[in-house]
């Protein structure tokens, strides 16, 4: 008799990816959930996976988005004038969670009026393996870091080029999953130039125990590459990925996605 087994843990689950990606970085492109609909969306995230992506980060959408540059703005804006829901999206991610790990990155409202522990079971009954915070601050995590961790769900924090060591020595033990490292001061959004990239890997490195992946300002597969180079364990993409969903829905997005995947193979 075959024994039913539960599925592994989220926190298991982005592990796993990052090791067995079989890159320089494993590769995790954006998905804003709901846009430009809620079933395009999906088909998006599914082209994704084939295309080659490791791990895929779900945005929610959401009315004031303050890490956002103007594109992901835009796309939550039209993802919420179009009747996207936490509920929505969350089906979404429970979706794509049959094909690759899903990190949903939401803002500290949606998390909160839920309730922590509400929230981070809706997470795991979705299958989705870990859940992003970006103006959720370290001194205000540890409830929502104790329910994920009850729950299997990797809460991943963020650090950028101006987080101190001090806040470095404090939020890299509790991190989840992978330590998000933002390339750039500012919001998201393509970049010409990332100066600086790999001394910002190394400080997130320094104080990580798990591995570290890079954002904001990744557009081009030589940014993803030189990401690579710069020691970073994965690399996160989104406004060059938005903008292209929103130009041709998913066949566009896969032809990006299979470049961006191909300069981390090289």
């Amino acid at each position: 008799m075959r024994i039913a087994t539960a599925p592994p843990s989220g926190v298991k689950r982005i592990a796993d990816a990052f090791a067995d990606s079989g890159k320089r970085a494993a590769f995790m492109p954006y998905l804003m959930g709901g846009f430009p609909d809620l079933a395009t969306s999906c088909g998006i995230g599914e082209a994704y996976a084939a295309a080659g992506a490791d791990l895929v980060e779900l945005g929610v959408p959401f009315s004031d988005p303050l890490a956002d540059g103007p594109v992901i703005q835009a796309a939550g804006t039209a993802a919420l004038e179009a009747g996207a829901t936490v509920e929505d999206v969350l089906r979404v991610g429970g979706v794509l969670a049959g094909s690759v790990p899903v990190i949903v990155m939401a803002y500290a409202n949606l998390v909160l009026a839920r309730g922590t522990e509400v929230f981070a079971r809706d997470l795991a009954a979705s299958e989705i393996s870990g859940l992003i915070v970006p103006d959720l601050p370290m001194e205000e995590a540890p409830a929502l870091l104790a329910a994920c961790d009850a729950e299997g769900v990797a809460l991943v924090p963020l650090v950028a080029p101006t987080t101190t060591d001090e806040r470095l020595a404090e939020i890299g033990p509790r991190a989840r999953g992978f330590l998000y490292t933002v390339s750039v001061t500012g919001t998201t959004g393509e970049r010409n130039a990332l100066d600086g990239l790999a001394a910002v890997v190394a400080r997130a490195r320094a104080h990580a125990g798990v591995p570290v992946a890079v954002g904001f300002g990744i557009s081009t597969p030589e940014h993803a590459a030189a990401a690579a180079v710069a020691g970073a364990d994965g690399v996160i993409v989104g406004s060059r990925l938005v903008r292209a969903a929103g130009e041709g829905g998913a066949a566009a997005v896969g032809r990006e996605v299979a470049e961006l995947e191909a300069a981390l193979r090289l």
